[in-house]
């Protein structure tokens, strides 16, 4: 399918594409990579009246800063900019987590700052956003403001962001160099059925797949911070999520795999 008419825009710089959005009105989207939106729009899932493009901005927002234990993304770096980035061990669960996104060419257009916009729950750098307390810095016609990755996300594809806000930079706080993410979907580089992530250090636990949003599970965290074993923390947090059954697997089998899936997290966190 082809998606439904509409008006193409180019963004000459950050101020003047949320002047623009905001003028446009909620008929309007952003594009960056496109890689997510462009999909929607040829299933006429998504009918924006108008799209701004954000390509001419990756001079400004495409960049992989690292120091001083914090990590900053531009919102434009593309997921093969991370995959490729010589990351300290600090942050090499976010390099490695690429190698989940799609197949190459995705990874190579696709941007950061759109996938945290779109709002998957099973999205790899929203799960990731989740796990390591990411802060999403985001602007708007009354300027920029600071989102936590905790209150980002809303539902199924929504988030807080303002009809007109974008997403510029996602800052990672804090080291995690005992964390990882693994998943598993039907066919490698589609969206994972079940996604697990686990931060040791932090004793933080993520899920996606099992919920609208990507979803902390206390009751495995506690499991951690009590020395439980892996296998413990995986059945709990298997016990304590009620996972949607759709085409890809019930909710019996989400259950199952996230018992295989933090485990084998876990596992790996451990290896780092």
């Amino acid at each position: 399918m082809k998606p439904a008419p509409f008006t193409y825009h180019r963004a000459r710089d950050v101020t003047g594409a949320v002047a623009l959005l905001a003028e446009l009105g909620e008929d309007a989207k952003y594009i960056a990579g496109g890689q997510s939106l462009v999909a929607m729009m040829n299933f006429r899932l998504a009918r924006p009246a108008h799209l701004v493009d954000l390509g001419g901005l990756r001079a400004e927002l495409a960049y992989v800063r690292e120091g001083d234990g914090v990590l900053r993304l531009g919102a434009l770096t593309t997921h093969h900019q991370v995959e490729s980035a010589p990351l300290s061990p600090d942050f090499a669960v976010l390099r490695d987590a690429m190698s989940w996104i799609g197949h190459l060419p995705i990874r190579t257009r696709g941007t950061v700052g759109g996938s945290l916009a779109h709002g998957e729950a099973t999205a790899e750098w929203c799960l990731l956003a989740v796990l390591l307390d990411a802060e999403v810095v985001v602007q708007g016609i009354r300027g920029r403001r600071t989102v936590p990755a905790g209150e980002l996300f809303l539902g199924f594809f929504t988030t807080a962001l303002e009809p007109e806000e974008m997403v510029v930079e996602v800052v990672f706080p804090r080291p995690a160099p005992h964390a990882a993410l693994t998943e598993f979907a039907q066919r490698r580089g589609d969206f994972a059925t079940v996604a697990a992530a686990v931060d040791l250090d932090a004793g933080r636990v993520t899920l996606g797949g099992v919920a609208p949003v990507p979803l902390r599970v206390p009751e495995a965290e506690a499991v951690l911070a009590d020395g439980g074993t892996f296998a413990e923390c995986a059945e709990a947090a298997a016990a304590a999520v009620d996972p949607p059954g759709d085409g890809d697997g019930g909710a019996d089998y989400r259950r199952a795999l996230t018992r295989t899936l933090l485990v084998q997290a876990c596992e790996e966190a451990t290896r780092r």
